[in-house]
Protein backbone atom coordinates (compact mmCIF):
# COMPACT_ATOMS: atom_id res chain seq x y z
CA UNK A 1 0.00 0.00 0.00
CA UNK A 2 1.48 3.54 -1.02
CA UNK A 3 1.88 6.08 1.11
CA UNK A 4 0.02 9.57 0.10
CA UNK A 5 2.01 12.81 1.68
CA UNK A 6 0.67 14.83 4.03
CA UNK A 7 1.35 17.88 1.41
CA UNK A 8 -0.56 15.49 -1.24
CA UNK A 9 -3.61 14.90 1.28
CA UNK A 10 -3.50 18.62 2.35
CA UNK A 11 -4.05 19.22 -1.22
CA UNK A 12 -6.86 16.96 -2.29
CA UNK A 13 -8.46 18.19 1.03
CA UNK A 14 -8.25 21.70 0.18
CA UNK A 15 -10.06 20.60 -3.40
CA UNK A 16 -13.06 19.20 -1.21
CA UNK A 17 -13.27 22.14 0.99
CA UNK A 18 -13.89 24.62 -1.14
CA UNK A 19 -17.43 24.95 -0.60
CA UNK A 20 -19.18 23.93 -3.49
CA UNK A 21 -21.20 20.99 -2.80
CA UNK A 22 -20.19 17.85 -4.29
CA UNK A 23 -21.71 15.22 -6.30
CA UNK A 24 -21.55 11.38 -4.98
CA UNK A 25 -19.05 10.65 -8.23
CA UNK A 26 -16.93 13.45 -6.90
CA UNK A 27 -17.24 12.24 -3.21
CA UNK A 28 -16.58 9.04 -4.29
CA UNK A 29 -13.74 9.77 -6.64
CA UNK A 30 -11.88 11.81 -3.64
CA UNK A 31 -12.06 8.82 -1.14
CA UNK A 32 -10.93 6.49 -3.69
CA UNK A 33 -7.91 8.57 -3.55
CA UNK A 34 -7.10 8.14 0.09
CA UNK A 35 -6.96 4.79 0.15
CA UNK A 36 -3.80 4.37 1.38
CA UNK A 37 -3.74 7.22 3.81
CA UNK A 38 -2.19 6.17 7.00
CA UNK A 39 -1.87 8.53 10.27
CA UNK A 40 -1.29 8.01 13.89
CA UNK A 41 -3.52 10.12 16.20
CA UNK A 42 -2.01 13.03 18.07
CA UNK A 43 -2.91 12.31 21.42
CA UNK A 44 -2.69 9.40 22.96
CA UNK A 45 -5.62 7.77 25.10
CA UNK A 46 -5.15 6.50 28.65
CA UNK A 47 -7.55 4.06 30.49
CA UNK A 48 -8.97 4.82 33.29
CA UNK A 49 -10.41 2.27 36.15
CA UNK A 50 -13.93 4.07 36.13
CA UNK A 51 -13.66 4.42 32.23
CA UNK A 52 -13.53 0.32 32.30
CA UNK A 53 -16.16 -0.09 34.77
CA UNK A 54 -18.51 2.65 33.22
CA UNK A 55 -17.75 0.61 29.51
CA UNK A 56 -18.42 -2.94 31.57
CA UNK A 57 -21.95 -0.96 32.63
CA UNK A 58 -23.23 -0.23 29.38
CA UNK A 59 -22.54 -3.78 27.83
CA UNK A 60 -24.09 -5.53 30.87
CA UNK A 61 -20.49 -7.37 31.59
CA UNK A 62 -20.32 -8.15 35.46
CA UNK A 63 -16.95 -9.99 34.67
CA UNK A 64 -14.97 -9.37 37.98
CA UNK A 65 -11.71 -8.66 35.65
CA UNK A 66 -13.36 -5.32 34.79
CA UNK A 67 -14.27 -4.39 38.72
CA UNK A 68 -11.86 -6.00 41.23
CA UNK A 69 -8.30 -5.77 40.79
CA UNK A 70 -7.89 -8.50 43.85
CA UNK A 71 -9.91 -10.76 41.81
CA UNK A 72 -7.94 -9.60 38.27
CA UNK A 73 -5.51 -10.47 39.72
CA UNK A 74 -6.10 -13.80 41.32
CA UNK A 75 -6.85 -14.35 37.13
CA UNK A 76 -3.33 -13.50 36.44
CA UNK A 77 -3.89 -9.86 35.20
CA UNK A 78 -2.05 -7.30 37.20
CA UNK A 79 -4.88 -4.44 37.09
CA UNK A 80 -8.50 -4.22 36.27
CA UNK A 81 -8.53 -5.25 32.22
CA UNK A 82 -11.22 -3.54 29.67
CA UNK A 83 -14.26 -5.79 28.03
CA UNK A 84 -13.45 -6.78 25.22
CA UNK A 85 -15.11 -4.15 22.79
CA UNK A 86 -13.98 -1.14 24.92
CA UNK A 87 -11.86 -0.53 21.10
CA UNK A 88 -15.28 1.16 20.65
CA UNK A 89 -14.79 4.14 22.99
CA UNK A 90 -11.06 4.35 21.55
CA UNK A 91 -12.34 4.12 17.72
CA UNK A 92 -14.55 6.90 17.57
CA UNK A 93 -11.64 9.43 18.86
CA UNK A 94 -9.17 7.60 16.57
CA UNK A 95 -11.31 7.99 13.23
CA UNK A 96 -12.56 11.51 14.32
CA UNK A 97 -9.59 13.10 11.46
CA UNK A 98 -10.58 10.36 9.27
CA UNK A 99 -13.90 11.86 8.45
CA UNK A 100 -14.01 15.64 9.60
CA UNK A 101 -10.87 16.08 7.22
CA UNK A 102 -9.84 13.33 5.06
CA UNK A 103 -12.79 10.94 4.03
CA UNK A 104 -15.17 14.32 3.26
CA UNK A 105 -18.71 14.24 2.18
CA UNK A 106 -20.95 12.14 4.06
CA UNK A 107 -23.10 13.17 7.04
CA UNK A 108 -22.81 10.66 10.26
CA UNK A 109 -26.31 9.36 10.15
CA UNK A 110 -25.59 8.94 6.76
CA UNK A 111 -22.88 6.26 7.57
CA UNK A 112 -23.78 2.34 8.75
CA UNK A 113 -21.22 -0.10 9.97
CA UNK A 114 -21.66 -3.40 8.64
CA UNK A 115 -19.01 -5.73 9.76
CA UNK A 116 -16.32 -5.62 12.74
CA UNK A 117 -13.21 -7.52 13.03
CA UNK A 118 -11.42 -7.55 16.15
CA UNK A 119 -7.80 -9.06 16.48
CA UNK A 120 -6.23 -9.03 19.74
CA UNK A 121 -2.55 -8.79 20.77
CA UNK A 122 -3.11 -8.74 24.88
CA UNK A 123 -5.96 -7.30 26.66
CA UNK A 124 -6.53 -3.68 27.32
CA UNK A 125 -6.17 -2.69 30.90
CA UNK A 126 -6.00 0.59 33.55
CA UNK A 127 -2.99 2.64 33.13
CA UNK A 128 -2.17 2.03 28.99
CA UNK A 129 -1.61 4.74 26.84
CA UNK A 130 -2.68 3.27 23.91
CA UNK A 131 -1.27 5.43 20.68
CA UNK A 132 -3.62 4.60 17.34
CA UNK A 133 -2.38 3.96 13.57
CA UNK A 134 -5.01 4.64 11.20
CA UNK A 135 -5.81 3.79 7.13
CA UNK A 136 -8.40 3.77 5.22
CA UNK A 137 -7.65 -0.18 3.45
CA UNK A 138 -10.36 0.32 0.48
CA UNK A 139 -12.97 1.38 -1.13
CA UNK A 140 -15.40 0.78 -3.44
CA UNK A 141 -18.53 2.70 -4.94
CA UNK A 142 -21.57 1.03 -6.09
CA UNK A 143 -24.54 2.62 -8.36
CA UNK A 144 -26.50 -0.01 -8.87
CA UNK A 145 -29.43 -1.03 -7.27
CA UNK A 146 -28.52 2.44 -5.28
CA UNK A 147 -25.58 4.33 -4.54
CA UNK A 148 -23.44 3.68 -1.91
CA UNK A 149 -20.19 3.45 -0.40
CA UNK A 150 -18.16 0.65 0.67
CA UNK A 151 -15.21 1.26 2.69
CA UNK A 152 -12.64 -0.65 4.97
CA UNK A 153 -10.50 1.36 8.20
CA UNK A 154 -8.47 0.05 9.89
CA UNK A 155 -6.81 0.77 13.63
CA UNK A 156 -3.62 -0.70 14.87
CA UNK A 157 -3.43 0.21 18.39
CA UNK A 158 -0.17 0.21 20.30
CA UNK A 159 0.58 0.90 23.78
CA UNK A 160 3.60 3.10 25.64
CA UNK A 161 6.07 0.11 25.48
CA UNK A 162 6.25 0.16 21.77
CA UNK A 163 3.96 -2.96 22.21
CA UNK A 164 0.89 -4.29 19.89
CA UNK A 165 -2.58 -4.42 22.06
CA UNK A 166 -5.16 -5.41 18.54
CA UNK A 167 -5.81 -4.70 15.02
CA UNK A 168 -9.16 -3.70 14.20
CA UNK A 169 -11.00 -3.25 10.90
CA UNK A 170 -14.65 -1.85 10.55
CA UNK A 171 -16.75 -2.04 7.19
CA UNK A 172 -18.69 0.83 6.69
CA UNK A 173 -21.64 1.41 3.71
CA UNK A 174 -22.37 5.22 3.68
CA UNK A 175 -24.65 6.87 1.28
CA UNK A 176 -23.16 9.98 -0.51
CA UNK A 177 -24.71 13.21 -1.64
CA UNK A 178 -28.26 12.52 -0.22
CA UNK A 179 -30.62 15.42 -0.57
CA UNK A 180 -31.79 15.98 2.71
CA UNK A 181 -35.05 16.70 3.40
CA UNK A 182 -36.29 19.59 5.42
CA UNK A 183 -38.05 18.06 7.77
CA UNK A 184 -35.18 15.77 8.67
CA UNK A 185 -32.93 18.61 8.53
CA UNK A 186 -34.69 20.75 10.79
CA UNK A 187 -34.50 18.01 13.38
CA UNK A 188 -31.16 17.07 13.01
CA UNK A 189 -30.36 20.63 14.03
CA UNK A 190 -32.40 20.54 17.16
CA UNK A 191 -30.86 17.67 18.24
CA UNK A 192 -26.91 17.29 17.29
CA UNK A 193 -25.17 17.79 20.36
CA UNK A 194 -23.88 21.46 19.95
CA UNK A 195 -20.35 23.00 21.58
CA UNK A 196 -19.08 26.42 21.67
CA UNK A 197 -15.75 25.51 21.69
CA UNK A 198 -13.55 22.69 22.86
CA UNK A 199 -9.97 23.08 24.13
CA UNK A 200 -6.98 21.87 22.04
CA UNK A 201 -4.93 18.77 23.88
CA UNK A 202 -1.74 19.14 21.86
CA UNK A 203 0.27 16.46 19.92
CA UNK A 204 1.77 13.87 22.61
CA UNK A 205 2.42 11.47 20.18
CA UNK A 206 4.72 11.58 16.96
CA UNK A 207 4.33 9.34 13.73
CA UNK A 208 6.73 6.77 13.29
CA UNK A 209 6.75 6.22 9.60
CA UNK A 210 8.66 3.44 9.66
CA UNK A 211 6.01 1.21 11.81
CA UNK A 212 3.44 2.32 9.33
CA UNK A 213 4.79 0.42 6.72
CA UNK A 214 5.45 -2.52 8.37
CA UNK A 215 3.11 -5.56 8.06
CA UNK A 216 0.45 -5.55 10.60
CA UNK A 217 1.45 -7.68 14.77
CA UNK A 218 0.63 -10.84 14.92
CA UNK A 219 1.01 -11.39 18.48
CA UNK A 220 -1.50 -13.25 20.10
CA UNK A 221 -3.06 -13.32 23.67
CA UNK A 222 -2.41 -15.83 26.54
CA UNK A 223 -4.88 -18.25 27.79
CA UNK A 224 -4.53 -16.25 31.60
CA UNK A 225 -7.46 -18.22 33.54
CA UNK A 226 -9.80 -19.81 30.41
CA UNK A 227 -11.34 -22.41 30.85
CA UNK A 228 -9.59 -25.97 30.37
CA UNK A 229 -10.00 -27.04 26.69
CA UNK A 230 -9.54 -30.39 27.87
CA UNK A 231 -13.15 -29.88 28.82
CA UNK A 232 -14.69 -28.46 25.50
CA UNK A 233 -16.40 -30.73 22.82
CA UNK A 234 -17.29 -29.22 19.26
CA UNK A 235 -20.87 -28.68 19.29
CA UNK A 236 -21.15 -28.35 22.71
CA UNK A 237 -23.68 -25.49 23.26
CA UNK A 238 -23.06 -22.25 25.50
CA UNK A 239 -26.33 -21.64 28.35
CA UNK A 240 -28.71 -19.43 26.13
CA UNK A 241 -28.23 -15.49 27.83
CA UNK A 242 -31.08 -12.66 27.36
CA UNK A 243 -30.19 -8.95 27.47
CA UNK A 244 -32.68 -6.35 27.65
CA UNK A 245 -32.38 -3.21 25.99
CA UNK A 246 -33.78 0.43 27.17
CA UNK A 247 -33.47 4.23 26.05
CA UNK A 248 -31.65 4.53 28.72
CA UNK A 249 -29.19 1.72 27.77
CA UNK A 250 -28.96 3.49 24.51
CA UNK A 251 -28.45 6.94 25.77
CA UNK A 252 -26.04 5.45 28.51
CA UNK A 253 -24.11 3.79 25.86
CA UNK A 254 -23.97 6.82 23.92
CA UNK A 255 -22.45 8.82 26.83
CA UNK A 256 -19.78 6.32 27.56
CA UNK A 257 -18.61 5.16 23.83
CA UNK A 258 -18.79 9.60 22.60
CA UNK A 259 -21.04 8.70 20.07
CA UNK A 260 -23.63 11.50 18.95
CA UNK A 261 -25.69 9.99 16.17
CA UNK A 262 -28.90 11.09 16.99
CA UNK A 263 -30.71 7.44 15.53
CA UNK A 264 -30.01 6.03 18.75
CA UNK A 265 -32.03 8.76 20.92
CA UNK A 266 -34.31 11.32 18.62
CA UNK A 267 -37.57 9.97 17.71
CA UNK A 268 -37.98 13.20 15.30
CA UNK A 269 -35.10 12.01 13.63
CA UNK A 270 -35.81 8.74 12.83
CA UNK A 271 -39.60 9.55 12.45
CA UNK A 272 -37.84 12.18 9.42
CA UNK A 273 -35.62 9.85 8.08
CA UNK A 274 -38.56 6.59 7.88
CA UNK A 275 -37.26 4.26 9.95
CA UNK A 276 -39.19 1.92 12.23
CA UNK A 277 -37.42 3.27 15.64
CA UNK A 278 -34.73 4.46 17.28
CA UNK A 279 -31.74 1.46 16.92
CA UNK A 280 -29.06 0.33 19.48
CA UNK A 281 -25.20 0.83 18.64
CA UNK A 282 -23.58 -1.71 16.50
CA UNK A 283 -21.18 -1.80 18.93
CA UNK A 284 -22.99 -2.59 21.77
CA UNK A 285 -25.17 -5.30 20.54
CA UNK A 286 -21.47 -6.83 19.40
CA UNK A 287 -20.43 -6.12 23.15
CA UNK A 288 -23.26 -8.13 24.37
CA UNK A 289 -22.49 -10.84 22.58
CA UNK A 290 -18.54 -10.72 23.81
CA UNK A 291 -20.08 -10.77 27.77
CA UNK A 292 -22.21 -13.58 26.76
CA UNK A 293 -18.55 -15.24 25.39
CA UNK A 294 -17.06 -14.11 28.31
CA UNK A 295 -19.41 -15.53 30.85
CA UNK A 296 -18.76 -19.27 28.60
CA UNK A 297 -14.77 -18.98 28.37
CA UNK A 298 -14.09 -17.79 31.82
CA UNK A 299 -11.89 -14.91 31.25
CA UNK A 300 -11.99 -12.22 28.32
CA UNK A 301 -8.01 -11.41 28.27
CA UNK A 302 -8.50 -14.74 26.23
CA UNK A 303 -10.23 -13.36 23.02
CA UNK A 304 -7.85 -13.80 20.13
CA UNK A 305 -10.48 -12.34 17.62
CA UNK A 306 -13.99 -11.32 17.37
CA UNK A 307 -15.77 -10.91 13.82
CA UNK A 308 -19.32 -9.71 13.71
CA UNK A 309 -21.24 -8.61 10.62
CA UNK A 310 -24.20 -6.73 11.19
CA UNK A 311 -27.49 -7.66 9.26
CA UNK A 312 -30.35 -5.76 11.36
CA UNK A 313 -30.51 -3.40 13.87
CA UNK A 314 -31.90 -3.65 17.24
CA UNK A 315 -35.01 -1.38 17.28
CA UNK A 316 -35.70 0.09 21.05
CA UNK A 317 -39.68 1.00 21.53
CA UNK A 318 -40.00 4.56 23.79
CA UNK A 319 -42.50 2.50 26.00
CA UNK A 320 -40.95 -0.77 26.25
CA UNK A 321 -37.67 -3.07 26.24
CA UNK A 322 -35.94 -4.48 23.67
CA UNK A 323 -35.14 -8.03 24.37
CA UNK A 324 -31.63 -9.45 22.45
CA UNK A 325 -31.34 -13.59 22.58
CA UNK A 326 -28.09 -14.96 22.53
CA UNK A 327 -27.28 -18.73 21.87
CA UNK A 328 -24.22 -20.16 20.81
CA UNK A 329 -21.81 -23.15 20.58
CA UNK A 330 -18.47 -24.37 20.21
CA UNK A 331 -17.99 -24.50 16.51
CA UNK A 332 -14.30 -26.22 16.26
CA UNK A 333 -11.51 -26.86 18.12
CA UNK A 334 -7.65 -27.38 17.82
CA UNK A 335 -5.78 -29.23 20.03
CA UNK A 336 -2.15 -28.13 18.55
CA UNK A 337 -2.72 -24.72 19.43
CA UNK A 338 -5.89 -25.51 22.58
CA UNK A 339 -7.51 -22.55 20.95
CA UNK A 340 -11.46 -23.16 19.86
CA UNK A 341 -13.48 -20.87 17.75
CA UNK A 342 -17.29 -20.09 19.37
CA UNK A 343 -20.46 -19.14 17.17
CA UNK A 344 -23.19 -17.40 18.37
CA UNK A 345 -26.71 -16.03 17.00
CA UNK A 346 -27.82 -13.22 18.06
CA UNK A 347 -31.93 -12.15 17.64
CA UNK A 348 -34.37 -9.47 18.04
CA UNK A 349 -37.89 -11.79 18.88
CA UNK A 350 -37.38 -13.94 15.41
CA UNK A 351 -35.20 -11.61 13.27
CA UNK A 352 -31.44 -12.01 13.31
CA UNK A 353 -29.64 -8.54 14.33
CA UNK A 354 -26.01 -10.75 13.22
CA UNK A 355 -25.51 -12.32 10.09
CA UNK A 356 -21.88 -14.15 11.20
CA UNK A 357 -20.38 -13.80 14.69
CA UNK A 358 -17.91 -15.73 15.86
CA UNK A 359 -14.60 -15.52 18.41
CA UNK A 360 -11.59 -17.77 18.41
CA UNK A 361 -10.48 -18.01 21.96
CA UNK A 362 -7.29 -19.33 23.98
CA UNK A 363 -7.87 -21.95 25.83
CA UNK A 364 -5.62 -23.37 28.85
Amino acid sequence: MTQITEAEIQARIGGVKSGAKLTPEEIAAHTQEMVGFKYTVDDYYEIGREEVRKHALAVQDAHPTHWSEDAAREMGHETLIAAPTYVSVLGIIAQRKLFEDVVTGYDLWQIMQTDQRLVYHQPMKVGDQLVCDVSLDSFRHITSPETIDLMVTKNVIWNQHHEPVMTTWTSLAARPGMEVDPELEASLDHVMMKIDKTGVAGKTVFADPDRLNEPDPTQSPGAYAAVDFDTLTVGQELAPKRFLLTRGNLTNYAGVAGDPNPIHFSDHVVKAAGMDDVVAHGMQTMGLGATFISEFIGDPAAFCEYNVRFTSPVYVPIDDSAAVDFTGKVKSLDPETRRGTIAIIAKQGDRKIFGRAQAVVQFN
